[in-house]
């Protein structure tokens, strides 16, 4: 029995109050999984969890037992980051989650740099909408946009979201004019659907009201490319817009006042960081500068 592996799937199921997440998140089959838990309770002798057919529940031996294991896990966890920081060579794979347009526009080029300069890490840059729990999906490093919740994760500031309006030359010119927030009843408007992120979506409902949009999309390309061939007008971080703006095909509507502007962070589960991850966030931060 590989011991340390079994600690960690048996913490994974005693965390997550099932096999199929431990499966999902170990890359193993179920039977693996029941397999590792079986051998940890012949080996100690006391029975840790009880199966039903919709969850496991820890027994009273579990819940002392999986105590035991965070403390080992984290202690082989910081053993390994003192090491790690102790080379000077980062190295290893980093698991990287971030909002779609964020992650399109502005960090992808920025994380291409890094690898770049950084030959001996792999970066997995997974896009998603939803809100990420570092804990649960076992992400290095989450990009979260607008005030934090309470949690346990650290959150590293890294830039503010300004928002603007904006539609293209042509629509403007064959739409009638914009005076204020209350002429965009008249005005066809693109906006954003998130499905567990409120941010943006908030502001687009707060802004725009409750009239229908001609176009809803979660991802902030699909809606700056309809706004460029006049379907109608967005609002959007002022940073992926700048270069539309820049070249002419889209005009900042700057009657129209936007939102405050939005903070943007890093989350991390831990304050001390492997020197892989450390690396990386002071890298984005220096970028972003």
């Amino acid at each position: 029995m590989d011991k340390l592996t079994a600690m960690q799937v048996f913490s994974h199921v005693a965390e997550q109050g099932n096999y199929g997440t431990a499966a999902h998140n170990f890359n193993i089959s179920r039977t693996m999984v029941s397999k590792h838990i079986n051998q940890l309770e012949a080996y100690l002798g006391v029975k840790l969890i009880n199966r039903t057919t919709r969850q496991q529940e820890l027994t009273e031996s579990g819940h002392v037992y999986y105590q035991e294991c965070q403390t080992i896990l984290m202690a082989i966890e910081q053993a390994e980051n003192t090491l790690q920081s102790m080379n000077s060579t980062p190295k290893g794979t980093i698991r990287i989650n971030a909002p779609v347009s964020f992650g399109n526009i502005v960090l992808a080029p920025i994380v291409n740099q890094f690898l770049l300069q950084y030959p001996q890490i792999d970066v997995e840059l997974r896009l998603d909408n939803n809100l990420i729990d570092p804990m649960v999906d076992h992400a290095d490093v989450v990009v979260r946009i607008g005030t934090l919740d309470d949690s346990a994760l650290i959150g590293r500031h890294i830039m503010n979201y300004e928002m603007v309006f904006c539609a293209s030359p042509h629509y403007l010119a064959q739409h009638p004019p914009i005076a204020s927030i209350d002429d965009l009843p008249h005005h066809d408007c693109l906006g954003f659907s998130y499905s567990k992120s409120a941010s943006l979506a908030g502001a687009h409902s707060q802004l725009f009201g409750k009239r229908s949009f001609r176009l809803l999309s979660n991802s902030g390309l699909v809606l700056i490319q309809a706004a460029i061939d006049g379907l109608g007008i967005i609002l959007q971080p002022q940073i992926v817009v700048k270069e539309a703006i820049q070249a002419g095909l889209l005009t900042n509507v700057s009657v129209l006042i936007p939102p405050d502007a939005m903070p943007i962070h890093l989350l991390y589960k831990d304050k001390n960081l492997p020197l892989k991850t450390r690396t990386l966030i002071e890298f984005i931060i220096h970028q972003l500068e």
